[in-house]
């Protein structure tokens, strides 16, 4: 698996520091406010979990399934799988996601809680910024790496739901997720169940 990886971005040291980082400026520009952390599955699992622990306030979560990109490397676009049934009227929701790219995913969501949740404010964090392939108008509040246009596995981001587990951010080989209309070289992936 770690062999599929082209070049290492963000280290889990990095991550660590900066993770810890947005905990804490969450805390302080949350001050006061009754907040709900709203994770978007599955991407952001594990940049939540580690989120979450760095946030020193009275938080409650809860958790979305939205989906855009499946076994591809483009969006596809938005699928709300399972959104949350709880009244979070007048309350200020913070939606974490692992990557902030198209923003078709995050602009969805957003649109959804405030037009038919009748929260207080939505505020958004995300561990990447990938401001190259934006094409909806969305700036996220709070962000923990920009990044530039690559395809990025590792810490919750995937390709075909692998290499979530992985500990830090790396770029993935390109022929690990060459199409048949494109084919590359026959690569390791293939050996590691990537098609």
């Amino acid at each position: 698996m770690h062999s599929d990886i082209k070049q290492v971005l963000y280290p889990e040291e990095q991550i660590r520091k900066r993770v810890r980082e947005l905990g804490q400026t969450i805390t302080q520009d949350m001050a006061g406010e009754d907040v709900v952390l709203l994770a978007l599955l599955k991407g952001s699992v594990i940049f939540f979990a580690d989120l979450i622990r760095n946030v020193a306030s009275h938080i409650r979560v809860d958790f979305a399934w939205v989906s855009s990109y499946g076994d591809g490397t483009t969006s596809r676009g938005v699928e709300l799988k399972v959104f949350p049934d709880e009244d979070l009227s007048g309350k200020t929701v913070v939606v974490v996601d692992d990557i902030l790219d198209t923003g078709r995913t995050l602009a969805a969501v957003v649109h959804k809680l405030r037009s038919e949740q009748s929260v207080k404010d939505v505020k958004t964090c995300v561990l990447l910024d990938k401001k190259a392939r934006r094409v909806v108008e969305l700036e996220a509040d709070w962000v923990g790496f920009h990044v530039e246009d690559f395809f990025v596995v590792g810490y919750g981001l995937d390709y075909a739901d692998r290499y979530r587990n992985l500990p830090y951010i790396g770029v993935l080989n390109e022929h690990c997720y060459q199409t048949e209309d494109a084919p590359g070289e026959a690569g390791i992936c293939k050996d590691h169940g990537v098609e």
